[in-house]
């Protein structure tokens, strides 16, 4: 049985002591994320090989705030396994003892989850998008990128692409709860189809059709997944 309902300001309560718990291992992973910020400019900088030779900056604070932006993007990173965690604890009243055990598989699977969306924007959707976006500019302009707007438009698609391919994990959760179930998601399946091409339209930094579909590909197979991962949990447990 799920644990006692709490009271609005009883949520409230959980939720301001369950971010505390995540803000204060963001802040020392940021801190130290910051003295190796610049191997990861340069990581960052590989889906741009070939397209853009150097990043101009503008204010004499422009890479302060860059490296700043990297530290934080790095930290959460470092800390998915703790904000899983503590987002798995302030879920948890609302599971049965029985599905407690599960904090595991859900703090393994949901970090794997996100860091395979971060590699595929990564390795990707970032090229793709980068090669389309500078070819529209032909060679009769010349690119002269920001420091700041590109890495601010690299970390933006690994943050979407990774929160996207949470799916089956907030899908298999959702199950979980009782909120949804294999026959549910299969009903409402051209529906969320749709749903996704307009999610890809609006996450894809650009306006083609091929670099949308290039996303949203990927997200109705995950969701496919999620049909199957809910059709198993529906399963009946033999009995002993």
């Amino acid at each position: 049985m799920p644990e006692k309902e709490l009271s609005l300001v009883e949520h409230l309560e959980e939720l301001r002591k369950r971010l505390i718990y995540c803000l204060i291992p963001l802040a020392i992973a940021a801190v130290f994320s910051l003295s190796f910020a610049k191997s990861v400019l340069a990581f960052l900088r590989f889906p741009a090989s070939g397209l853009i030779q150097k990043l101009a900056f503008f204010s004499p604070q422009e890479v302060a705030v860059v490296y700043t932006k990297i530290s934080l993007f790095t930290a959460v990173v470092l800390c998915l396994p703790i904000i899983f965690y503590h987002l798995w604890k302030f879920l948890s009243p609302a599971l049965e003892e029985k599905q407690k055990v599960y904090i595991s598989a859900f703090i393994f699977w949901a970090s794997i989850a996100f860091l395979s969306g971060a590699v595929f924007g990564y390795l990707c959707l970032a090229p793709f998008s980068l090669k389309f976006l500078m070819g529209l500019a032909g060679s009769d302009l010349e690119p002269v990128i920001s420091l700041s707007k590109y890495i601010s438009f690299i970390l933006a698609i690994l943050l979407c692409s990774g929160v996207a391919f949470e799916t089956p994990v907030l899908v298999w959760l959702l199950n979980r709860l009782g909120i949804v179930n294999h026959k549910f998601l299969r009903q409402k399946r051209r529906y969320v189809i749709a749903g996704i091409f307009i999610l890809s339209a609006v996450i894809t930094p650009t306006t083609d059709p091929f670099n949308m579909t290039l996303l949203a590909l990927p997200m109705i197979v995950l969701y496919e997944i999620s049909i199957w991962i809910c059709r198993w949990n529906s399963k009946p447990t033999p009995k002993p």
